[in-house]
């Protein structure tokens, strides 16, 4: 009888079981059974006793029958007890994988050469090592054949596939985490749900001071092309979120909106209010903001002034 694992490893292993079991059988919907139906906790208890009573009945049959057998049947029986399990399929494995000699046949391969009474022996490599010598000679033809005779996707391609695929996952994400925006990241918003957000949180917090058309009040005209603190969805989301100007400027709204309402009311008066024309309009203030990033209109280049040229003949006849 070799020896068993132990109780205290037994019991637990099998109570798990079972609890497992319980927990995939039983039908409670997102909470687990044992919190969902108090009566699982009495079942597990009994299962719990009933393991320990199975170990003490053992150990107490296994004890008796002890007692009822001879000195030498009791010394057997406790050497046999003692061994202990091994995986000889694996520990075989091992030695052919390792392919060394025993020590008592090492005078089977010991070479010629002495030195000083240092003997050599002729070790043949290791069967592990040549198989992965092997190995890498297979992976070595297919990926020959697979990226410079067939063509396959390199790590350029894979990288512009992996980057492509980021910024999707980003975009996808961006529209689920509006909040994460700030004044670096933002950017202008074009769908109506945005536009309309944006516009209730202008009519609730900004329309005191620059009026419902953004003709201006107290705050400046924001129809037209001038902005006192620069005009693009980053600076107006900076001038929103941070406030205007020390003293006399618009307060920081940052610590009643959130970035993404933020984002929209500044998407909503560039979108919508920027360019309209409205009842009582303020004189313009600030400066003409020209957005750095936009390319020049054909009306901009034809108003350039066209170079003269002069006939040479005429001016000397003249």
């Amino acid at each position: 009888m070799k020896n068993r694992s132990n109780w205290w490893i037994r019991v637990p292993v099998i109570f798990f079981i079972i609890f497992g079991l319980m927990e995939y059988f039983v039908d409670s919907g997102d909470q687990p059974a044992v919190i969902k139906y108090p009566i699982t906790q009495f079942f597990l208890v009994l299962v719990l006793l009933l393991l320990i009573a199975i170990e003490l009945i053992l150990s107490a049959i296994e004890n008796v029958m002890f007692q009822t057998l001879s000195k030498e049947a009791q010394n057997r029986y406790l050497a046999k007890k003692e061994e202990k399990w091994e995986w000889k399929w694996a520990k075989e494995t091992y030695k052919k994988l390792l392919g060394s000699k025993p020590m008592e046949a090492e005078s089977e391969i010991v070479l010629d050469h002495n030195y000083d009474g240092i003997r050599e022996l002729d070790n043949k490599l290791p069967p592990w090592w040549v198989y992965m010598f092997y190995a890498s000679i297979v992976f070595g033809i297919v990926y020959l054949l697979r990226f410079h005779v067939f063509n396959g996707n390199n790590q350029h391609v894979e990288y512009e596939q992996e980057v492509a695929l980021a910024l999707k996952e980003i975009e996808e994400y961006k529209k689920t985490a509006k909040d994460l925006v700030d004044e670096n990241t933002v950017e202008l918003l074009t769908d109506a749900s945005d536009l309309s957000a944006g516009e209730k949180t202008f009519q609730s917090n900004c329309v005191a001071c620059h009026m419902a058309d953004g003709g201006g009040g107290i705050g400046p005209n924001l129809t037209d092309q001038y902005w006192i603190l620069g005009g693009g969805i980053k600076n107006v989301f900076h001038t929103i979120s941070e406030g205007g100007r020390d003293g006399k400027g618009m307060i920081a709204w940052k610590q009643t909106l959130k970035p993404a309402e933020i984002a929209q009311v500044a998407s909503y008066v560039l979108k919508t209010i920027n360019g309209s024309t409205p009842a009582n309009p303020k004189p313009a203030e600030g400066d003409l903001w020209v957005d750095p990033n936009a390319e020049k209109t054909e009306t901009e280049t034809s108003e350039q002034p066209q170079e003269v040229v002069t006939d040479s003949v005429t001016v000397v006849m003249n």
